[in-house]
């Protein structure tokens, strides 16, 4: 199974911020722009920052604006054309909450701190099983079904022939609760001794005994983008979808997070071993008998 790595929203981005380029060397303000075009300064402004589709007519008439060479018109058509593309993700558009699965399609590599449960792209299917069913009694059988087809989807990326560089820093407390019970959770702490072996994933784990640290104010991850001139952007996940961060100085506060972070953490190497180990002698197992 291919992923397709290429990501309407991360598309219309790209076109917004070659728009917003081409109108600022042109000299011209969003208002004689929209005046030009016949609409709105909001239409022009979403158009420019990604939130928004934009057909090709609207794409040519600006760059004629703009007094674009014929070149970089079709150029900038074609990725127009793209962007309005849906992804393999957008038949489960219903269950998904955030668009965090079509930026996570394109990106090149993936930075995260996760403090509770293993992230998706690691997951086992029991585990995923147990952890939509223990935070979301209300789901229906078939709403946990598509939501499993989703991150078997997404797990491609790291296997695909161009996968995706992911590093993870995972807090104590993501191997210590044993999600799904026993059975379960050993099998997914030898899916992570197995997958931190792959030349594409780095896991860390940050141990308890660290104290306090950078990430205590929750989840987040990093995603970055090979395309030239591409920003990365920062998720931070919450119960309703997240929060997607892309301005200069939150990209800059949370890389010294993120690396504050993996320097507190045990290495890659210590971290892979600790894993095998609790795979065979899980902390919870430590805590009945301590408790009995």
């Amino acid at each position: 199974m291919t992923t397709n790595r290429k990501s309407p929203t991360v598309g219309r981005r790209r076109l917004g911020t070659e728009l917003r380029k081409r109108r600022e060397t042109a000299g011209l303000s969003l208002e004689i722009v929209a005046e030009r075009l016949e609409c709105s300064q909001s239409k022009v402004s979403r158009i420019e920052t990604g939130s928004t589709a934009v057909n090709p007519r609207d794409v040519r008439d600006l760059l004629s604006i703009y007094d674009t060479p014929a070149p970089v018109v079709e150029e900038l058509i074609a990725l127009c054309r793209e962007s309005r593309e849906k992804g393999w993700w957008h038949q489960y558009s219903s269950v998904l909450t955030s668009a965090y699965v079509d930026f996570e399609s394109a990106a090149s590599k993936i930075r995260m701190y996760e403090q509770l449960v293993v992230p998706g792209l690691l997951q086992t299917e029991e585990y995923m099983r147990a952890l939509v069913q223990g935070g979301r009694p209300d789901f229906r059988d078939d709403e946990i079904a598509v939501k499993l087809r989703i991150r078997r989807e997404r797990q491609s990326l790291l296997s695909q022939d161009d996968p995706i560089d992911l590093w993870v820093v995972l807090d104590e407390a993501v191997v210590s609760r044993p999600v799904g019970g026993d059975k379960v959770m050993r099998e997914q702490l030898k899916r992570l001794a197995v997958a931190a072996k792959l030349p594409n994933v780095t896991i860390q784990l940050l141990p308890f005994e660290t104290g306090a640290h950078a990430g205590m104010d929750g989840t987040f991850a990093i995603l970055d983008f090979s395309e030239q001139g591409e920003s990365s952007v920062i998720f931070a996940e919450n119960a309703t979808g997240g929060l997607f961060l892309e301005r200069r100085e939150e990209l800059r506060t949370y890389n010294l997070i993120f690396n504050y972070i993996r320097e507190k953490a045990l290495s890659p190497e210590e971290s892979a071993e600790l894993i095998e180990e609790l795979a065979e002698e899980p902390l919870w197992k430590s805590r009945l008998r301590a408790t009995g």
